[in-house]
């Protein structure tokens, strides 16, 4: 496994996360490789989910985990620190109702924003071996699925936000500055 790069917004490989993502056809090792570096480099940043266009490969693939400590056990049960592989991810099955939340993303260094997402979801796809995979969702792991899916056709979270704001430095740290 690697770390790789995250592809940040205003970079030089940028326009990879404006490019819909293309289907993969091949699974092999190289996939594998793929998707246990994208894996280590989600967690490394450290972030919840990562999509391929994110480390400048233009295919559709994403990982996604939710934390996996004591309060996100108590919050997410069963689905608390499960990685989550999906090759060719496409939502199938959206509830009415939508629910908003708080989203930001490793492209998007130190902005935040208000997104309304489905509150629950159902995701077809398949594994790194090309099998069939359906995963139901709910809560924050639906929106997560939802902000990743959404970069392998090119949206960012800033398109759908009804409000961005900047990370601000407490005030320690501006003390500091």
């Amino acid at each position: 496994m690697a770390l790789r790069e995250i592809v940040v917004l205003g970079s030089e490989h940028a326009e990879v996360l404006r490019r819909k993502a293309r289907r993969v056809t091949v699974f092999d090792d190289k996939l594998g490789k793929l998707l246990d570096d994208m894996a280590e480099t989600m967690l490394a940043a450290p972030g919840v989910g990562l999509a391929a266009p994110q480390i400048n490969v233009s295919q559709r693939v994403i990982v996604v985990r939710l934390p996996d400590d004591e309060q996100a056990r108590e919050e997410f049960g069963e689905q608390a620190g499960v990685l989550y592989e999906v090759v060719n991810p496409e939502i199938v099955r959206a509830s009415e109702e939508q629910v908003d939340g708080v989203e930001a993303c490793l492209s998007i260094p130190g902005l935040f924003g208000t997104v309304s997402r489905h509150k629950a979801i159902t995701v077809k796809g398949q594994d790194r071996h090309g099998k069939p995979r359906r995963i139901k969702a709910e809560g924050w792991l639906a929106r997560v699925f939802q902000h990743e899916i959404d970069h392998l056709d090119g949206v960012l979270y800033t398109d759908r936000a009804s409000e961005i704001w900047q990370e601000v430095a407490d005030e320690e740290t501006l003390a500091a500055d």
